[in-house]
């Protein structure tokens, strides 16, 4: 089963923003597939298993940016 979250992402602006994004979070175990939209400022992530908002949360955080659960 695939587990689909959403994220509200604050302070990207461009391609490299969604790639510095994507990088960190491909770092996390389970995740299948990464979508990341700077100008709408969301991340949706697909994961095998439930993967925890902090960590989540975390990763975003270390490519420099802001999330919250949507």
């Amino acid at each position: 089963m695939t587990h689909k979250t959403e994220y509200q992402v604050t302070g990207m602006s461009c391609g490299h923003c969604e790639a510095s994004v994507r990088g960190e979070v491909s770092k996390l175990a389970g995740i299948e597939a990464i979508a990341v939209d700077a100008k709408a400022g969301s991340l949706v992530i697909e994961s095998s298993a439930p993967v925890a908002d902090a960590d989540v949360i975390a990763a975003v955080d270390e490519a420099g940016y802001e999330a919250v659960r949507v």
